[in-house]
């Protein structure tokens, strides 16, 4: 077995141990086996007496609302915009696309999976707006899905061990960041960023595994056509 095909059989078991994850969190969810946990932890961050307070000096819920916007849908989908403009500037137009089918295809994951879960959002208000259901957490899923599959394309055009370590490394960063300021501002439980966490992960590594076969048999396919025709590529 090739160092490529351990890889790629990796990161496929890697998907499903995610997908598992997640099932496992929903069922828990459903079943309605999780609220202590996801009460204790969301009251563990409150004021005592105070559950619309987060605990904190008075600037850190302001500096953790900017932080979490970048898990909206406006500011993922300018981050994916600038990726896919630059990507179709240097001609990698199967990346480009790669990028916003995976990215669109987690938003509508996410809102499916809102849909039918329907669970409610935590009973604390004072601190952000929210429209939508709870389970799992949208801006975890997206933001997990945008930034992997971005860290992911950034690290496969390097061969720099340093610079694929932080390109993913920057990726994993924002994206618990992301999750950890939902659960601070009390508009999702932590099970729900968990959730989002896992399968965000899991679209995003196999929406990137997917592009990466696929660009390797067009690669295969050029290269037999070119010997065919006498041509070397």
């Amino acid at each position: 077995m090739t160092p490529s095909q351990t890889r790629r059989y990796f990161g496929i078991g890697l998907v499903a141990a995610l997908i598992g994850a997640f099932g496992l969190v929903a069922e828990d969810v459903v079943e309605g086996e999780t609220k202590t946990f996801d009460d204790a932890v969301l009251m563990s961050l409150r004021v005592p007496g105070h559950p619309e307070q987060p605990i904190g000096p008075n600037w850190l819920p302001e500096a953790v609302r900017d932080i979490t916007s970048l898990g909206s849908y406006s500011v993922l989908t300018i981050f994916v915009l600038l990726v896919a403009g630059h990507l179709l500037l240097v001609r990698r137009r199967g990346t480009a696309l790669l990028v916003v089918l995976s990215v669109v295809s987690g938003s509508i994951i996410s809102t499916v999976l809102k849909t039918v879960f329907d669970r409610p959002r935590p009973a604390l208000t004072g601190v952000a707006e929210v429209f939508t259901a709870s389970f799992p957490s949208g801006h975890s899923l997206t933001s997990a899905v945008t930034f992997l599959t971005i860290g992911a394309v950034l690290a496969s055009t390097t061969e720099s061990m340093r610079q694929r370590i932080f390109y993913v490394g920057s990726a994993i960063v924002l994206t618990l960041m992301v999750g950890l300021t939902r659960i601070y501002l009390g508009v999702h439980y932590p099970t729900d960023v968990f959730a989002g966490w896992c399968l965000g992960s899991a679209w995003a590594l196999g929406c990137f595994i997917i592009g990466n076969a696929l660009a390797r048999s067009r690669h295969l396919g050029d290269t037999t056509a070119s010997l065919t025709s006498g041509r070397i590529v």
